[in-house]
């Protein structure tokens, strides 16, 4: 009875751990596609969540002030209007967003969905590489 109770306990908190751990491969993939000369990814987050599993990510800070940031990651639908790229956490936001955010990284149905917007990746000046670039989409 105790490994039962034991496992009931434990189990939760693994599973959560490794789903941030995938997450944080994601966005490791990610930022390092869109910045590769940098070392340091300078993050601003609106989620503490969002926060942790970036802490995750080698060559990502975090920074405080939105100013400082190379890119901003959003998880909630406030107008952020910032010169600073944005990414998005939904694919509401990434419809919100449409006019000012580069892609998207969120979750459908148990399953990671990735989407870049070709116009505003050429705003930037970015180009994906060629493994990243079957997610670039026109418009939604």
């Amino acid at each position: 009875m105790k490994k039962l109770f034991v496992a009931f306990i434990f189990l939760p908190l693994y599973l959560y751990a490794s789903h941030i751990n995938y997450e944080a491969k994601i966005y490791t993939v990610i930022f390092s596609s869109l910045f590769p000369h940098k070392h340091k990814i300078l993050v601003w987050s609106d989620s503490k969540r969002k926060e942790e599993v970036l802490s995750h990510v080698p060559n990502v800070l975090i920074v405080v002030e939105r100013k400082n940031a190379d890119i901003l990651l959003l998880t909630k639908k406030t107008d952020i209007q910032a010169p600073q790229m944005k990414f998005v956490t939904s694919y509401k936001l990434l419809k919100h967003y449409k006019e000012s955010a580069i892609g998207g990284f969120y979750w459908q149905k148990g399953r990671p969905n990735i989407l870049f917007l070709k116009q505003n990746l050429q705003k930037y000046h970015l180009q994906l590489p060629s493994s990243l670039q079957e997610y670039e989409v026109d418009g939604l």
